[in-house]
C-alpha cells in the first residue's frame, strides 16, 4: 500500500515544531562558498572548484560568536545558486571534496554546534546553475539529484537539523519543484525540521518568478494565498515584517499558521558573501538593528543576522563586534 505524503495540518494555531522555532527566535546566517573566492554575490557555476581554497574552516569561531551573542541557532549555506556543495558528496564534482580545501564544512559546523549547544539549520538553493541535469533533464534527472543531496544533508550524519531554508524558487513554478516530495522526504528524515521557501506568500499562478510586491512581508494580510507550499514558515529576504504581522494564510481553501523569519545583513547594501570590497561597506547601526529585532520578536517571529566568513575561513572581527553591540542592546 502506498504511504500518504506527510503534509502540514491545517490550523490557525502553531504546531509544536513552529512553537520551538519561535522560541529559538535569534540566529546567525552564514554565507560561505565558491562565491567568496570569486568576489561575487551570485555566480553561474563556472568558477572552478579549485578556486575555493580557504586557509581554514574556523566553524568554532562562527558558532562561538553566535553563542556569545545569545543566539540559539545557525543557518549554514550548503549550496547556493552556483551549485557548489559545501559537504562531502559524490553527487557532483562541484563540491568541497574536489576543491582547494576538502573539509566538510557542514560537518565542522555541526561539531561546533554540538560543542556550544547551538541548533543547526541549513540553507539549500533549489536552483542549480552547474548541474547539467537542471537544463537537460529536470524532471527525471535533476529532481532525483536534488532529493539525493537533501537526503545526505538530512539523514542524520550531521545530527539534528532544525531548519531548512530553501531559495532560488523563482526559476521554476511550485509544481515544477515538487515541493510536496521535498517536504515529505525532509519530515521523514528530520520530523522536527521546519521548512521555509523564499517568496512564500503570493498568488499561485504558475509563473516562474518572485511574488508581486503586494505580498511583501510588510504588506501581508490575514488570509493571503501561499504560492510556495508546503512550508512551515514564511521567507522573503531581506524584507522586514510589520507590527501586527498576520499569521494565517491559505492554500487550496484551507488555513495554515505560518510565522515569519526575517534576514538582516551585517553591512549596508545587503551583502551576503564576503568579497574584497566587503569591509568598505558600512556596518548597520546597532540601535536600529536591535529595535528592528525587538519588533520582530514581539510579533512572535524569528530573526537571522548574516555574517559571512572571509577567505581565511573566519568571521570579520568588526562584524562580530557589531553583533555583540546589537546583542547587548537586546
Amino acid at each position: 500500500m502506498k504511504t500518504a505524503k506527510i503534509a502540514p495540518v491545517p490550523s490557525r494555531h502553531p504546531s509544536q515544531g513552529q512553537i520551538e522555532q519561535i522560541k529559538r527566535r535569534f540566529g546567525l546566517f552564514l554565507h560561505f562558498g565558491v562565491n567568496t573566492f570569486g568576489n561575487v554575490e551570485w555566480s553561474d557555476g563556472s568558477i572552478p572548484a579549485q578556486a575555493y581554497c580557504p586557509e581554514q574552516i574556523d566553524a568554532e569561531q562562527w558558532v562561538r560568536a553566535a553563542c556569545e551573542a545569545g543566539m540559539n541557532f545557525v543557518v549554514l549555506v550548503t549550496k547556493h545558486h552556483d551549485g557548489f556543495c559545501m559537504w562531502d558528496t559524490d553527487t557532483t564534482k562541484y563540491s568541497v571534496k574536489y576543491s582547494g580545501n576538502p573539509t566538510d564544512v557542514v560537518e565542522k559546523t555541526a561539531q561546533a554546534c554540538r560543542k556550544y549547544g547551538i541548533k543547526l539549520g541549513l540553507y539549500y538553493s533549489l536552483w542549480d546553475r552547474n548541474a547539467p541535469q537542471y537544463k537537460e533533464d529536470f524532471d527525471s534527472g535533476y529532481i532525483p539529484y536534488m532529493l539525493e543531496q537533501l537526503t545526505e544533508l538530512m539523514d542524520g550524519r550531521y545530527g539534528e537539523i532544525v531548519e531548512l531554508w530553501l531559495d532560488g524558487q523563482w526559476d521554476k513554478t511550485r509544481r515544477q519543484w515538487q515541493l510536496d516530495r521535498i517536504y515529505d522526504l525532509v519530515k521523514r528524515l528530520q520530523p522536527g525540521c521546519q521548512i521555509g521557501v523564499n517568496g512564500t506568500v503570493g498568488a499561485d499562478n504558475d509563473k516562474a518568478s518572485m511574488p508581486d510586491e503586494e505580498y511583501l512581508p510588510a504588506k501581508c494580510r490575514q488570509g493571503d494565498p501561499l504560492c510556495m507550499f508546503p512550508s512551515d514558515f514564511r521567507l522573503w529576504d531581506p524584507h522586514p515584517c510589520r507590527k501586527g504581522d498576520p499569521k494565517i494564510y491559505t492554500f487550496e481553501g484551507k488555513e495554515y499558521y505560518l510565522p515569519f523569519e526575517m534576514t538582516i545583513c551585517s553591512r549596508e547594501g545587503d551583502s551576503w558573501f564576503y568579497k574584497d570590497t566587503y569591509e568598505k561597506a558600512p556596518l548597520k547601526d546597532a540601535e536600529e538593528t536591535a529595535a528592528l529585532c525587538r519588533m520582530v520578536f514581539e510579533e512572535e517571529n524569528i530573526v537571522v543576522i548574516n555574517l559571512p566568513p572571509d577567505k581565511k575561513g573566519k568571521l570579520v572581527e568588526a562584524d562580530v563586534t557589531r553583533l555583540m553591540e546589537i546583542a547587548d542592546k537586546l
